[in-house]
């Protein structure tokens, strides 16, 4: 099936080499994420295209055990409904709020090097897999 992100501009690619877009001010230089048109620091309008590191640190987490609310969650409900992990991955010059790719308390643990990875959402009406970001865990093997 043909793949398509979530959204326009938040993803390099959909490859395996895929990075996170976000921006950096050109005044003040903090990083956000997602991509701004203007600075929450200093309110410059100076903003510049930044892609974000593909692997970080767990900084918090928690699952998801029930679909969230719809709009804007688009996934699958009901028997359909798998529960996820959510966290913030420390990227090093920003914090990433993400779905993780496991929900695993006894293997999620705070500190845990993590990788982004696309993970399909859900299929849109065109039959399009609809890609989205997630990190998991890294294989230290």
């Amino acid at each position: 099936m043909p793949k398509i992100a979530i959204a326009e501009g938040v993803l390099t690619s959909l490859d395996d080499d895929a990075q996170l877009v976000g921006s950096r001010c050109a005044a003040c230089g903090i990083v956000t994420f997602p991509a701004q048109e203007s600075c929450p620091r200093c309110a410059s309008t100076d903003m510049i295209e930044h892609a974000l590191a593909r692997r970080g640190r767990l900084w918090a987490w928690t699952t998801q055990e029930f679909p969230p609310p719809s709009p804007p969650y688009a996934g699958p409900t009901g028997k359909d409904f798998v529960a996820f992990g959510v966290g913030y991955i420390d990227l090093g010059d920003v914090k990433v709020e993400s779905r993780l790719t496991i929900a695993d308390a006894d293997v999620l643990e705070d500190g845990m090097e993590m990788e982004l990875v696309l993970v399909p959402l859900r299929t849109d009406d065109d039959g399009n897999d609809v890609m989205t970001f997630a990190f998991a865990p890294v294989d230290e093997s």
